[in-house]
């Protein structure tokens, strides 16, 4: 019998509408070579419905997605309305609701990408694993004196023994399945309360695993890392805030934010993950048909694998890479002059000639085991 997977999609704002649609079309050419279904669920919660209703999603929008086995999100933004309200009315909850606790972004320089950094002495494929549910992005806090010269903003981090010790399991379990090296993004030595809790932890746990290489680096120079030798690493852990900015500098060298997927997954699956591009809504150049859909696409990839499908999501993967190294085909922010549904119709036309092994991989472990 075949699979079916309910997939509920937010398309969001600007390109984000216009590249989930091919990505979705990507998909189900996928789900047809490797025998099973997607059953697409689409709801408008945007800053455009925000507009409309004075709210990002309905009040039963949780509700709805949690009948879901996997939310596809597009790009969600618009100048419109403030940042702090499209996040933390839409993608935040969503996240919490459902404890999507690790925030999954593999950074890859993939066939035919040239990385901006000339001096790039090899291939680069690692794993950033962000915690995503406390740390530096916590809601603790406030405002004091408001419209006064006394106005003081309080920001609160909050981190726990609970929400450290899972993400640190996490990449343990990913970096045992790569090449058994981890990295933890610290700053230990100016934060004086969190970071020690987050080393202290890190290295417990590093003591129960044996076989995995850890290594500790402050963020900044860590950050330095990333652009001087980031094929020497390969799992790197972080807290909220540093796995955000270590991942969107990551995308950067390996060919530039449009290209970079992301996962927001609860381990534990009693609830759906969700997957999201890591590019924004990008209004400039929304509804201009040039949008470089490879991001959603490679996150649609994350999503089989996820749901049981990893060749499938392998030949996706491989299929992009085919486009870009074998073809001059090629969005504007890549240096061509290809249409997102001409890029799109390459990367069809690519997975087409790829042919289900049908190997079982049901025992088989990986990032979403």
């Amino acid at each position: 019998m075949t699979t079916l997977h309910q997939i509920a999609v937010i398309p969001g704002d600007g390109i984000g509408r216009e590249v989930i649609e091919p990505a979705m079309e990507v998909l189900e050419q996928a789900a047809r070579q490797w025998d099973f279904t997607l059953a697409w669920t689409t709801y408008p919660w945007s800053c455009a419905y925000y507009t409309e209703h004075g709210h990002m999603m309905p009040g039963d929008g949780l509700d709805r997605l949690a009948e879901s086995d996997a939310i596809f999100l597009g790009a969600v933004g618009d100048p419109s309305v403030a940042d702090d309200v499209s996040l933390w009315g839409l993608l935040i909850p969503i996240r919490r609701a459902f404890d999507q606790y690790v925030n999954l972004r593999p950074l890859r320089l993939l066939r035919g990408i040239d990385s901006p950094l000339e001096s790039l002495g090899g291939a680069v494929d690692l794993l950033v694993v962000r915690e995503n549910s406390e740390g530096e992005y916590s809601e603790a806090g406030g405002r004091l004196f408001a419209g006064t010269s006394m106005e003081t903003a309080i920001q609160e981090s909050v981190f726990t023994r609970r929400g450290i010790e899972r993400i640190m399991r996490y990449a343990f379990d990913r970096a045992e399945e790569r090449t058994g090296r981890l990295v933890s993004a610290t700053k230990s030595n100016g934060i004086i309360h969190t970071m020690p809790l987050w080393d202290q932890i890190c290295g417990e746990i590093g003591s129960e695993r044996p076989r995995i290489t850890v290594d500790s680096y402050h963020i900044d120079a860590l950050a330095a890392y990333f652009v001087q030798r980031p094929e020497t690493l390969d799992v790197v852990v972080a807290s909220n805030l540093f796995g955000d900015i270590l991942s969107d500098l990551g995308a950067a060298i390996v060919g530039g934010i449009g290209l970079a997927p992301s996962a927001n997954v609860n381990p534990d699956r009693t609830y759906p993950s969700m997957f999201e591009p890591v590019h924004g809504s990008a209004p400039d150049i929304a509804n201009l048909g040039v949008a470089n859909p490879i991001g959603q696409i490679w996150t649609g990839a994350l999503m089989l694998e996820h749901l049981g499908h990893p060749e499938a999501g392998a030949a996706v993967v491989a299929a992009l890479e085919d486009v870009l190294a074998d073809s001059d085909i090629r969005t504007q922010d890549l240096g061509g002059s290809a249409s997102t549904a001409e890029f799109t119709r390459a990367v069809l036309d690519a997975l087409r000639s790829k042919r289900p092994a049908f190997v079982n991989h049901a025992d088989e472990a990986g990032p979403f085991a």
